[in-house]
């Protein structure tokens, strides 16, 4: 696995070895030795989630507060999509900036999404699988999220306007500026 840090660099980029012939492929997805060794992140993985959605569904930008804050490990099965990570951690000299990583089923990329990060997604296919670990379980009363086009954040999303599928809760997230439930860029969330 190559792992290679983004411009913001604690949100990296995973591309694992595949080993493919006229049979089909296999490829390695995760392995807890190699991702602490090289990511510095020493985390247990909870839970895996799945969602398939059709093209130009966006699905975000959502986050979970303390104590219920959780990483993400994403990936696409099949199709493809755009995938962001936004820094929500007040004090970064990264606060406010995002990555976006194409992530598919050819590529096999992975995106290393750590706590204080707002996440979403882009279906940029006809359909997408999308795959995700976490590292904490869903909490409801900790979940908020940031509206997708906040003109701070400055996401290009790619598909027109038009064209975008978005939940009635993805409609109605607040900007960055008005939310006060973020994270501390001094605190470290996985002691």
């Amino acid at each position: 696995m190559i792992f290679t840090k983004t411009n913001i660099p604690e949100v990296i980029l995973i591309e694992p070895k595949v080993f493919g012939d006229d049979r089909g492929y296999f490829v390695e997805t995760f392995r807890n030795d190699l991702f602490a060794q090289e990511t510095g992140v020493k985390t247990t993985f909870v839970q895996d989630n799945e969602s398939r959605s059709s093209y130009g569904v966006l699905r975000g930008l959502h986050y979970q507060l303390p104590p219920h804050a959780q990483s993400k490990l994403v990936r696409v099965i099949e199709g493809k999509v755009l995938d962001i990570a936004v820094d929500i951690r007040k004090g970064s000299p990264t606060f406010g900036q995002h990555v976006t990583a194409e992530l598919s089923a050819e590529n096999k990329h992975q995106l290393f999404i750590p706590r204080g990060f707002a996440h979403g997604f882009i279906v940029l296919s006809q359909t997408a699988l999308f795959a995700y670990k976490v590292d904490n379980y869903y909490s409801p009363e900790c979940d908020r999220g940031i509206q997708f086009d906040d003109p701070q954040l400055n996401i290009d999303w790619v598909v027109e306007r038009a064209k975008l599928q978005l939940s009635e809760k993805d409609k109605n997230q607040p900007l960055l500026k008005d939310t006060s439930d973020l994270f501390d860029y001094q605190t470290n969330y996985y002691k």
